[in-house]
Formats: structure tokens, sequence, C-alpha cells
């Protein structure tokens, strides 16, 4: 029997980049993405939020092909290790429950679930939107396909429009499917009528306007591997259900279920409630219904991809994406255990990455949104160098090189920011007028050159075991940093200067960043209370 057109175990939907010296097709499916993971360099997906969510579904999928889904029988850690010396299992395997694993198990044994327009149970969709939302009002494909312009969106790849429409094909329909229910926005949608219910208001998406960290290796096995984390003793794979493994659909008037593991934290946390249109040749979407999942108080589930910062009420929340924010600065918080209560947890993954790896890179992919409306500003997607394992354990140092050299950069980029503003305050006298421009400036010029010096000290770090000197000189990194933002302030401040107004206003706000200089360590210490401040 011919596989159906729009079923994404055998259909080809998903980018991927091959190993130099491997050739394949340019989109795979799911069954060939994981026969061929070995020969896959990368998931090759431009939109950052599509790309964190396709990752989250594929780790899910992972454990579940490769019977990591639940903690026993045995250590979770030596299975993982023999999967990672004897690659994906490609047949089926019987498991003591009834169910499969191997590829070749589970994909034939949900293979039914996994068709985007399947009538019955579409995948990851609702069937009974089009009976419970005014099928005149419906969501369209241009606000589902969140690259495109729509509302207050702009467009972003390029110009849509209305009246000519350009119909998703299958993989920019399942991306945007994915993006959706992990990123997708709070507000109004399409109404929908449930028994005595009816509203069109939807709760923001669990990783609404976060930013995801995931560890990458040389090809995506590693990479899936490698971002699988053990689930707990009591985890069992008949209660820790993916959306596609439930036999009803959800109850829209009850809260969500609440994950009962890692594959249903992964893949069933959605707020939103999606069913697309298919088109008639059964490969693109015409139409789509957008609309609230649930009714009841939004559930934030545990996520083991993001950083989580505490304020100094105790309370957790995840590290925002920032388009305007270098990655290293985030590096210390990836690499290191809490230090303290008000140190930021970092993401659970990287507790077992580099078990898979001992050399990684992090790679960093979120979307810059308002949290409480339905707008989208920025994608967020950057990868570190090659991160070596455990750099603050190896070198067995107090002083937490990685961290103060986070801290360095950061605090002269705070003292140039109120240097700049002190002196267009004092050179313009009008508490009014923006040193926006300014601003913009000497940011531009010093956060690059800040985040080279950061790696450039980084990879000088000692990383042999029992190493009682760790290579960093606080003092020397000290005056780097502060060079560069003396720099930045230099040459941006410099044209005012001609004037004796000028020169008395940036000359007395240079004290500020060459204050930082004079005691470093106080600087710090003042620095974290302020961002603890600015927090809560």
């Amino acid at each position: 029997m011919a596989t159906p057109a729009s079923n994404l175990i055998d259909q080809p939907w998903i980018p991927v980049a091959w190993l130099e010296g491997r050739s394949g097709p340019p989109q795979v499916g799911l069954r060939d993405l994981f026969l061929h993971a070995r020969e896959i360099r990368t998931l090759l997906i431009p939109e950052a939020p599509a790309h964190s969510a396709l990752l989250r579904l594929l780790y899910a999928l992972t454990a579940r092909i490769t019977a990591l889904d639940e903690a026993g029988p045995g250590s979770w850690g030596d299975r993982r290790e023999e999967v990672l010396e004897q690659g994906l299992p490609e047949q089926s395997i019987e498991l003591p429950d009834g169910r499969k694993a191997g590829i070749a198990g589970y994909f034939d044994q949900w293979s039914h679930r996994f068709d985007l327009f399947d009538r019955d149970r579409p995948w990851l969709q609702d069937p009974r939107l089009p009976d419970q939302c005014d099928r005149n009002q419906t969501a369209g494909v241009h606000k589902l396909v969140m690259s495109r312009s729509a509302g207050n969106n702009h467009s972003w790849f390029g110009h849509w429009s209305h009246d000519k429409l350009v119909l998703p094909t299958l993989s920019q329909s399942a991306l945007s499917l994915l993006t959706w229910h992990y990123w997708g926005a709070p507000g109004a949608l399409s109404r929908r009528a449930v028994a005595h219910v009816s509203h069109h208001y939807a709760k923001a998406s669990p990783l609404r306007a976060s930013l995801s960290y995931h560890p990458e290796c040389d090809n995506l096995f590693l990479t899936l591997l490698a971002g699988l984390t053990p689930p707990d003793g009591d985890v069992s794979r008949q209660m820790d259900l993916c959306p596609w493994e439930r036999d009803d659909l959800p109850d829209p008037l009850k809260p969500m279920p609440e994950p009962q593991g890692p594959c249903s934290r992964l893949t069933a946390c959605s707020q939103h409630a999606l069913y697309l249109v298919p088109a008639q040749d059964g490969e693109h979407t015409a139409d789509a219904y957008i609309t609230w999942a649930y009714d009841a108080e939004r559930i934030r589930p545990e996520d083991d991809y993001l950083i989580w910062d505490i304020d100094k009420d105790g309370k957790t929340s995840p590290r925002l994406a920032r388009s305007s924010r270098s990655l290293w600065r985030d590096v210390d918080a990836l690499l290191l255990k809490q230090l303290d209560d008000s140190s930021p947890i970092q993401p659970k993954v990287m507790d077992h990455a580099f078990d898979v790896s001992e050399y990684l890179r992090v790679r960093a992919l979120g979307f810059e949104q308002d949290t409480s409306q339905a707008a989208n500003h920025q994608y967020v997607d950057s990868t570190t160098p090659v991160l070596l394992s455990r750099v603050e354990e190896d070198v067995v140092s107090t002083d937490l090189p990685v961290r103060q050299l986070r801290e360095l950069g950061e605090l002269f980029g705070d003292r140039l920011e109120q240097a700049t503003k002190e002196a267009w305050l004092k050179y313009t006298d009008d508490k009014k007028n923006d040193p926006g421009a300014w601003l913009d400036a000497v940011m531009a010029r010093y956060w690059p050159s800040a985040e080279d010096e950061f790696w450039s000290r980084f990879r000088q770090l000692t990383r042999s075991d029992g190493a009682a000197d760790p290579g960093f000189d606080f003092e020397v990194t000290c005056r780097a940093f502060g060079r560069h933002a003396l720099n930045a302030y230099e040459a941006v401040t410099d044209s005012v200067t001609r004037s004796p107004r000028g020169a008395k206003a940036v000359t007395r706000a240079k004290a500020i960043i060459l204050a930082a200089l004079k005691d470093p360590h106080k600087a710090v210490e003042q620095s974290k209370k302020k961002r603890t401040a600015k927090k809560s």
C-alpha cells in the first residue's frame, strides 16, 4: 500500500545537512533521519523556534526507539553507552509491556498517527475544531506560518499576499505546527465553543519568549543522544505518553494532563489546539484553525533545556531570548552547578551531555517575543565553540575563572553604559534627550570585542586534571575588558571633546569606567546586586 503523501514518517520534510563526503536528499522523513543519523551533520532549519521544537520531538522519539524512556532495567547511563557503541536499533524490539522499540518497531506501530492530514487523528492536531470553531473565521496560512506577515507581525523572509496565496508545503506546515505548539502567542485567536464554554483566548505556549540550549556534536546521532536526560525511577512509558500515543483526544475543559516523564514534558505541554485544512493535492495546507487547547489554569512544566533565573523571592523563570545578548554571557550558567540561591539553575541536560562526548558545542535557539502579546521580534540562533567538559571541575579552582570571565565582561559593559548615559546627560543638559544614538554606537563596538576577549581567554584555561593554576589572571583580564570599554567610549564621545563643555562631560563620566579598574572586586559585587535588584 502506498504511503500517504502527508505521512511524516516516510515523506521527506526535515531539512538536513550531510557530513562531508556523504550525500543524500536535502529533506528526509523521520524514518530515514534515524536510519542515517550518523551520516547527518545537523538539522538545516533557518527558523530557530522550529529547530528547537523539532529537536524536542526528536529527543522523545530517540528515547522511545532506544527504550531509554524508562530508568531501568539496569543503569540508564550504561544502556545509553551501549547505544552509543552499537548505534540506534533498526529492527523491531518487543518490550515487556507489549510496546515496540527500534526504528522499524516504533514507526510501524504508530505510523497511523503521523499523518499530517489524516481525517480522524491528524498528527498533533484536534480534528474537532472545524465543528467547534467558526468556519468563516479561520486563522489562515499566514497566521500559521509565523515568518509571514499576519496581524501586527512583520514579514520575515518575503512578501506575502492574501489575494495570491502561496500554500505551505508539507515541510513548512509541519514545522509551523510545531512552532505554534511550543512558541505560540497568548491572546485572541479563533473562537472555540465546547459545551457551556465559548471564547477565543489562548494561553502562551510553554517556550514563549525563552531561550533554549541544546548540546550539539559532530553528527546528529551523537547530538540526539547528548540531548537525552534520564527519567526518574518511577516513570512508566505506559503513563508518560506523547499526544499521538493517547487513545483519546484531550478534554479542553479539564486541566492539561500533568506530564508524567520526559516524553510527555517534551511533546505534550502545548496550550494551543490546531487543525490544518489540506489542499486538494494532499501535500499543502490550504487553511488553519488555531485556538485554545485548555480552559483551565496553565501548567508551567519543567524543562531540561532552559536556564532558570531566580529572583530575590526565590521564584524561578526561564531566561528570555534577547537578540542583543551574546551567548558567551550564558556559558558559566551552562557549565557550572548552582553555587548559591541567587545563581541561575543550569539546564538539566548539561549534567549528562558530556557523557556522550567530551567535546561538544551548545546551540542556543530562541524567539524574542512579547510574553503577554502576540508580537514576534527576532529569532535567536547562536553556537558556542567547542566546550571541554566540566572546565570548572577540572581546574579545581575556587575562583571559578569562567564565571569571573563573564562577570568582568558584563561589569565593563554595564559601566560603559552608565558612563555613556552620564556623558550625554552632562553634555546636552537635557534629561529628556535620549542617549540612544551614543548607546547603540558604544555597545556595537564593545560587545563584539568583549566576546572575542572571552573566548580567547576561555581557550587558554588549563584543562588538566588536578591543575593548581587554571591559567587565569584576574587583574590582567580586568584590564583587557576595561581597555575594550574605554576604546568604545572614547571612539564614540571623541567628537564632542573639542569643546570645553563636551570635554568636561566626557572626562567626568569616564571616571565611572576607571573606578571599576581600580577596585574590580568591589565593582563586580555592586554589579551583581544591581542585576539581582533588576530581576525582582
